[in-house]
């Protein structure tokens, strides 16, 4: 069940979020304030926020931003002012959504059923391509590998070899589907080329060189 956390000055306001949330299968947690908001994420985990901006003692857009430097969580902000500076504003905080009071509570919820959608298909996209294999960790979308804690310093065909091995993980890949793949088929060279490579990222892998391995005649593997 999905966690949701209204924080609005307004108790009716709060009520009606609670009543469709509810109704929709989500469990929701209320605060009337941005102090209050901050203090319950540092105590508790939330799927969503949909959030006032206008409040008193801390304001949306600085809960907002606060928030932000402990946890990541989907933020939907909501206010009775509608103008484009507000809501360009709130989208450079990081914000995923904005709504102007009055709204319907039915396109609330299909807001939130969106952002959150949105929000588990990210995370799980970037699950996937954070791979850790005992203590060797390739991150592909930060181009980094660190080895027990070490960052290794691999050339940058070594980072595309070692990327399109591990995604073709337990395959078995020619030198020649690696040369094009990788290199290109304008490529003016030989399976040295790939040799050397190999032989290089083994050496900056360290004690996991082991999960590359040579398939004699045909090429190579990353075998898990």
């Amino acid at each position: 069940m999905y966690k949701l956390l209204v924080v609005d000055d307004e108790q009716k306001i709060r009520e009606v979020i609670r009543e469709y949330a509810e109704f929709n299968g989500y469990n929701v947690t209320e605060a009337d304030d941005g102090m209050e908001a901050i203090n319950l994420c540092k105590l508790y985990d939330f799927d969503l926020i949909i959030m006032d901006i206008m409040m008193p003692k801390l304001d949306g857009f600085s809960t907002c931003k606060e928030i932000k430097k402990i946890k990541k969580i989907p933020i939907i902000m909501l206010s009775a002012r509608g103008e484009e500076y507000d809501k360009l504003f709130g989208f450079e905080l990081g914000i995923d959504d904005y709504i102007v009071k009055p709204f319907s509570p039915k396109e609330l919820m299909a807001r939130v059923n969106a952002v959150l959608k949105r929000s588990k298909t990210s995370n799980s996209n970037e699950e996937a391509q954070v791979l850790t294999f005992e203590g060797l960790e390739i991150n592909i979308p930060a181009r980094t590998v660190t080895v027990d804690g070490i960052k290794a310093d691999l050339t940058p065909k070594e980072y595309e070899l070692l990327f399109y091995l591990v995604q073709n993980k337990n395959i078995a890949l020619s030198r020649d589907r690696l040369l094009s793949d990788i290199w290109g088929y304008d490529f003016f060279g030989d399976d040295r080329t790939i040799d050397t490579h190999i032989k290089n990222l083994r050496n900056n892998l360290g004690k996991y060189r082991d999960y590359i391995v040579t398939l004699r005649g045909v090429g190579y593997k990353f075998e898990v």
